[in-house]
């Protein structure tokens, strides 16, 4: 159990049968009437923001988040593989529960499984990867009047906006939170 008053950003708290994230809190004391705290919560099952005000002395559940490492195998239509590298045991994910959290995950990479008693929710890909740019048109001499870029497309079929000096064929590096790139390897 949590009270409001020990709220921070990123705690995982049990409400009304839903599992939620404080994103923000804010502990507020009104020149007239008893201090609250005003918090924006994300539902990490369905990705919906709410927001609530708790009293201080109020107690939540916290839960309990599980992040297993599991190499990304291979993806079969709308069906998504994961092996676990120490017991070899696959599971398969459907592309609703996945979302877009694959567009720069090769095959047989490692990703961070999000679990809650056992019914995974969400997939967290690497924070940088590395990869191949298979499309991009050419950048021309002149055309840098002030940090100008290009669309690229890189292997995994996503595309990223680069700067025109980055050519097919350049391996970079991304950053999978913003999906900006960050630098040439």
């Amino acid at each position: 159990m949590i009270s409001a008053g020990d709220f921070r950003n990123g705690v995982t708290i049990e409400l009304e049968g839903n599992i939620y994230q404080i994103i923000e809190f804010q502990h507020v004391k009104p020149g007239k009437g008893a201090a609250f705290v005003r918090t924006k919560l994300k539902n990490i099952k369905s990705g919906g923001v709410v927001e609530k005000t708790f009293r201080p002395t109020e107690k939540c559940p916290t839960a309990r988040i599980d992040r297993k490492d599991m190499q990304y195998l291979y993806a079969d239509g709308d069906l998504f593989y994961f092996m676990d590298v120490e017991t070899y045991d696959q599971i398969a994910l459907d592309a609703a529960s996945i979302g877009d959290a694959l567009k720069f995950v090769k095959e047989n990479e490692m990703v961070k499984m999000c679990s809650h008693n056992g019914n995974v929710f969400a997939v967290e890909p690497p924070l940088f990867v590395e990869l191949e740019i298979t499309e991009t048109e050419p950048g021309f001499k002149g055309d840098t009047a002030t940090g100008a870029s290009k669309p690229a497309t890189v292997e995994t079929g996503a595309t990223v906006s680069v700067p025109l000096f980055v050519n097919q064929g350049d391996v970079i590096k991304i950053d999978t939170r913003t999906g900006e790139y960050l630098s040439r390897v």
